[in-house]
């Protein structure tokens, strides 16, 4: 399973891309609005951080099919690397028709049923973004989608890759990982959490109390 960062936050992304760790980039208009700056500008920083898929979003406002294909082709211009993100809706699935025909990949978003992911596959779309997390939230089980996905797409030999979104902790991550997800778009913060672990924190503690009786500093 492969890493995406799930921000616009230009800082958290350089940090996660140093690490080795990330290989895309996915934002949506919460996001870029947590940082006060122009769509453009927020997505040509990280274009020339990160050399891999960059989902950007049609305005939350676009809900017609023409605005979000006019939308997504000017997204689209932006970088080869970029992504269209466009939801779940009747229209957002004729968009993702006539874009996909067009070469540009589409991750469709806002994914909580298998039947969605299964109607913007057969729609064109490169990507489908399951919200494990918000799932959870109303009390269902988050990762049983992601498999019931997973199983779908293999059986029908569907092309369409997995981003588990939403995802809240690095219990998420394993869950999806063995879910058999194609990637994980984590926030930062759950990245950091990933990397800690008491028994590491004490194992260096030693190793280098250690070195320091028999060496010095």
């Amino acid at each position: 399973m492969r890493f995406f960062i799930d921000t616009a936050k230009v800082e958290d992304i350089r940090k996660a891309n140093d690490m080795g760790v990330i290989c895309g980039v996915t934002t949506n208009p919460s996001l870029i609005a947590k940082e006060g700056r122009k769509f453009e500008e927020v997505i040509a920083e990280i274009t020339s951080i990160v050399d891999g898929p960059i989902s950007g979003e049609v305005k939350a406002t676009t809900v017609d099919a023409e605005g979000m294909i006019n939308e997504g082709r000017a997204i689209a211009s932006i970088h080869p690397n970029m992504v269209v993100k466009i939801p779940m809706t009747v229209e957002g699935l004729k968009a993702c028709k006539v874009l996909s025909s067009e070469k540009t990949a589409v991750n469709m978003t806002l994914i909580f049923s298998a039947n969605q992911a299964l109607l913007a596959a057969r729609a064109g779309a490169a990507y489908v973004s399951p919200f494990l997390g918000r799932l959870d939230d109303i009390n269902q089980r988050g990762i049983d989608l992601i498999s019931e996905i997973v199983k779908i797409f293999e059986k029908g030999n569907l092309n369409t890759q997995i981003i588990a979104a939403s995802i809240r902790n690095p219990i998420h991550v394993t869950d999806c990982a063995l879910a058999g997800a194609d990637i994980a778009t984590v926030p930062y913060s759950v990245i950091e959490t990933m990397v800690k672990h008491p028994l590491t924190d004490a194992g260096i503690a030693k190793f280098q109390a250690d070195y320091r009786a028999a060496f010095g500093e």
